[in-house]
């Protein structure tokens, strides 16, 4: 499971992304409330753990902003504000749960297994499946028809990006902070480099899929003309 933690204290950041990656949870880390809702709209996540109080733009508003555009990703809202008030509102923006500061990690997970459990979509083995290719990601295994080839970490994490959101331009600037982290210090090169292995291991699957580049802005996965 993807999540999107939106919290502007990094020592916590740190902790939640530490203990949730124990659990096998994939995890994306941004401290700013806009650079959020840019994450937050690219609907790539299975739940987004939201802090209340956040730099340039208020966490409920961009709850409220997520939602009023269609994305109906499960939010935790953590806050130091725990009123009665300040919980009704946070669950009328459109919170589906809401968590007061401190609290134990071992409650938060458990709150994201009960909403896992409700959504029934958060399969633990999942493969996703676009025209010719299949990809499983708890074996992180490609495959087409020519056969199946093992892929590195970041190598299927890019392939995971570009099958959940087919046909579709992904910008520079999201895929880099989807593999590679918000605030990670690394090159635009590298998301080049990468792209040309992942095309190398369509091709070696034998693969008619192509990650075509959209020039000044992205790439994108098409697979229109394969029969």
């Amino acid at each position: 499971m993807r999540i999107l933690l939106i919290e502007d204290d990094k020592q916590l950041c740190d902790t939640l992304s530490f203990q949730l990656m124990q659990e096998h949870y994939e995890v994306d880390i941004c401290h700013d409330g806009r650079d959020g809702l840019d994450l937050f709209l690219q609907d790539a996540y299975d739940l987004v753990l939201l802090d209340r109080m956040l730099p340039t733009m208020n966490g409920l508003l961009v709850l409220k902003k997520a939602r009023e555009a269609g994305i109906r990703t499960p939010v935790i809202v953590l806050t130091a504000l725990g009123e009665l008030y300040d919980r009704i509102e946070g669950l009328d923006c459109g919170a589906d749960d809401y968590m007061v500061k401190p609290f134990a990690y071992e409650e938060l997970s458990a709150r994201i297994r009960s909403l896992g459990r409700r959504s029934g979509k958060w399969e633990p083995h999942e493969t996703l499946q676009y025209a010719d290719l299949s990809y499983d990601m708890s074996l992180r295994e490609l495959t087409g028809p020519g056969g199946s080839i093992s892929l590195s970490g970041r190598e299927g994490r890019l392939a995971e990006i570009f099958l959940r959101e087919p046909d579709t331009v992904l910008r520079r600037m999201v895929i880099l902070s989807r593999v590679w982290g918000a605030d990670a210090p690394v090159e635009e090169g590298n998301l080049d480099t990468y792209i040309h292995f992942l095309r190398k291991r369509f091709a070696a699957v034998n693969s008619r899929v192509t990650l075509t580049t959209v020039r000044g802005i992205g790439y994108r996965l098409e697979g229109a003309h394969v029969s």
